[in-house]
């Protein structure tokens, strides 16, 4: 059985909906529902894996039409192929 070897396709990025900035996310379970995004993005791609797996907020916008300032979270990770090596 060879080796398992291990290289970068890219980053890849999956984001909460906006929502007020001193807030988290309305939605219930917002970080499962970026994460299984994030994971269909690595799989469109023909990732095995995703590492380095984080979540960061965005940088804040202002809505025009209510002054009120924005966020969203986005998780972040790099997608990986796995292959054996004889």
């Amino acid at each position: 059985m060879g080796n398992r070897i291990l290289y970068a396709i890219g980053e890849i990025q999956a984001a909460s909906p906006w929502h007020p900035e001193n807030s988290m996310p309305l939605q219930t379970g917002w970080r499962e529902l970026i994460l299984r995004d994030l994971i269909r993005k690595a799989e469109d791609i023909g990732a095995d894996a995703i590492i380095g797996l984080g979540y960061r907020d965005d940088g804040a916008i202002r809505n025009e039409e209510t002054g009120v300032s924005l966020k969203r979270v986005v998780a972040t990770g790099l997608a990986v192929k796995l292959s054996c090596a004889a």
